[in-house]
């Protein structure tokens, strides 16, 4: 998988597996400058404000144990971080919108409210760690 991050004509650097090439590649063929990436900086720093303040609603659902207002939430931060490539973010967002929809990652239901609450909340953890780490990667990048 490596080999699809290697520095290649555009000037793109190793991004590491926390970000979709070919996904993020796109986003920055859309710029008219590769000087100032202006277009691409701004998606990317868009999706920063929407994932931040979506980590936050979603720490306020979890606090109200609203599995319905996570489950949307997760929907939609699984939709942008796609968008923009963050491939780890993306999977774990999925994880907690399976949650919030009493599922198990198999699809099959879960009907412990608590058990849900607890894998959201292991999840949130994590996916927060993710996205921090792409989120340095994607602003050393924007430097």
């Amino acid at each position: 998988m490596a080999s699809n991050n290697q520095n290649d004509d555009k000037g793109i650097p190793d991004l590491g597996d926390a970000i979709d090439y070919l996904t993020f590649s796109q986003i920055l063929e859309m710029d008219d400058s590769e000087d100032d990436r202006e277009f691409s900086k701004s998606i990317v720093f868009g999706f920063f404000e929407q994932a931040e303040e979506t980590f936050g609603k979603m720490d306020e659902a979890l606090k109200k144990k609203d599995l319905e207002e996570l489950y949307h939430l997760g929907h939609f931060l699984k939709g942008s971080s796609a968008t923009v490539g963050l491939t780890k973010v993306k999977d774990s967002c999925e994880k907690i919108q399976r949650y919030g929809k009493k599922e198990n990652l198999d699809g099959t239901p879960e009907n412990d409210d608590n058990v849900c609450l607890s894998r959201i909340k292991t999840t949130l953890s994590v996916v927060k760690t993710e996205y921090a780490e792409a989120e340095k990667t994607l602003r050393d990048f924007f430097k």
